[in-house]
């Protein structure tokens, strides 16, 4: 292993490096890490470095529930294991380094904890299947003066280059830093909300694209404080904003063929119509992985573009699942799905979990998939709603739990252990909610993104 590791210390130290961060996301998407000394990276490579299984069971505001009967102890150990192949110098951080991290047991086998070795499993089965999947993640943000009240950075206009004017520095370091540690980005733009902007990472595997989700927040964070400046990603700044989105891409292929591509009608067919079949059948699980806090719940309002019914329409940006079609002028086989109903308190890599796990299952039993809606339902009367089969997604942490538990699908792909854990964390902020205001609870969360 020494030998592996070897050029990569080379390279590490010519550019300065000192540590090497491990990271990787809890049940709550906030990042968590262990740093050592690049000196030490050849042993964590080969024996990881030790933490506390109570991370499983951390809640967003760093209290450890002992709910969750298999960690209800705080005894033990894990071991987390850097991916050396990822092993990025950081641009934003001279001396600094990151790595994704493995959760495993203290015999070096798969933890059943460990969201990035669920995620693994579905990109196995759907390879099994003769699938190929490819994902990739839109980061919206508040850019924040630094302190700790929030303090627009830009005022705006929306989506307009003045407002990047009024941040600029900010927004090519942005730009510099990504490419730097090997992130591609598509585009970044001033968004719709006050001091928002938007970055789109470019489409890789699911798990790249998970890593790279964690490794944009770090590296767009780090250009933050550089410039006297702090971003939040968290799904609600302040409780009447319009609140922060990382919305999910995905699209699923098979030899070499777009499923979700256009068919004669001019929406997909035959698998890519029962692949987004799953993912409508299981949306409220999903959202309930993908958007799982409390402020996720109070963002999920008609109007903000955080998709507050179960529906799905063609570039309709109401939707929660948003599809969109390919053409011959931007790439035939550019069609995917957008999951709106994703936030950064969803760790990335459960996220595309019960994403794949729905669609793959949606193939598999032949889901059905009703006409789309090009409409906002929430412009409608509940009457209309009922009559078109179009309920409200859970906006309660109990509704949220209840649709969680009740797909059969979603748990087996997350497994009993770590759906248990899941479960008592969410319980956990809920409690801590129920005794704080809605401001409150907005605030508690601000800067944990």
């Amino acid at each position: 292993m020494s030998a592996v590791i070897s050029p990569i210390q080379d390279r590490l130290a010519k550019a300065g490096v000192a540590g090497v961060t491990i990271a990787w996301a809890d049940n709550n998407g906030i990042p968590r890490s262990r740093t050592v000394p690049l000196a030490a990276l050849p042993d964590a490579v080969q024996r990881g470095v030790g933490i506390t299984p109570l991370f499983a069971v951390f809640d967003s505001h760093d209290g450890i529930t002992f709910a969750h009967d298999s960690l209800s102890t705080p005894s033990g150990d894990i071991r987390l294991v850097p991916d050396a192949d990822l092993v990025t110098a950081l641009a934003g951080q001279p001396g600094f380094a990151w790595a994704p991290g493995r959760q495993v047991g203290p015999d070096g086998e798969p933890w059943p904890y460990d969201q990035r070795t669920r995620l693994d499993a579905q990109v196995a089965r759907a390879a099994a299947a003769g699938l190929s999947l490819r994902a990739g993640f839109e980061l919206e943000f508040f850019v924040s003066q630094a302190g700790d009240e929030p303090a627009a950075a830009q005022q705006g206009p929306a989506y307009s280059p003045h407002a990047l004017l009024q941040v600029d520095e900010f927004a090519a370091a942005v730009l510099r830093d990504l490419a730097a540690n090997g992130v591609p980005v598509g585009q970044l733009h001033a968004e719709y909300g006050l001091s928002q902007l938007e970055v789109s990472l470019a489409p890789a595997d699911p798990v790249t694209a998970a890593d790279r989700q964690l490794l944009a927040r770090q590296t767009i964070h780090a250009a933050a404080r550089a410039r006297g400046l702090r971003v939040s990603f968290a799904p609600l700044v302040t409780l009447e904003g319009v609140g922060n989105g990382l919305h999910l891409h995905v699209s699923v292929s098979r030899g070499g063929g777009n499923l979700l591509a256009v068919n004669g009608a001019g929406l997909p067919g035959g698998d890519g119509a029962r692949f987004l079949g799953g993912l409508l059948r299981d949306l409220p699980a999903i959202a309930a992985v993908s958007a799982p806090s409390v402020p996720s719940l109070l963002r999920r309002r008609p109007g903000y573009f955080a998709g507050a019914y179960q529906f799905w329409g063609v570039e309709n940006r109401e939707a929660p699942l948003r599809y969109v079609p390919a053409s011959a002028f931007i790439g035939t086989d550019r069609a995917n799905v957008e999951l709106k109903a994703s936030d950064a308190s969803g760790n990335p890599y459960l996220a595309l979990t019960a994403v794949l796990a729905a669609g793959l299952a949606g193939i598999d039993d032949n889901a059905e998939l009703p006409p789309p809606v090009q409409e906002d339902p929430g412009a409608w009367s509940s009457e209309q709603r009922t009559e078109r089969a179009i309920p409200a997604l859970p906006v309660t942490p109990e509704g949220q739990e209840r649709a969680l538990l009740d797909s059969k699908r979603i748990g087996d792909a997350l497994g009993e252990p770590l759906l248990g854990a899941f479960t008592a964390v969410r319980r956990a902020d809920a409690a801590w909610a129920a005794e704080h205001s809605p401001e409150e609870t907005v605030a508690s969360h601000r800067w944990r993104y």
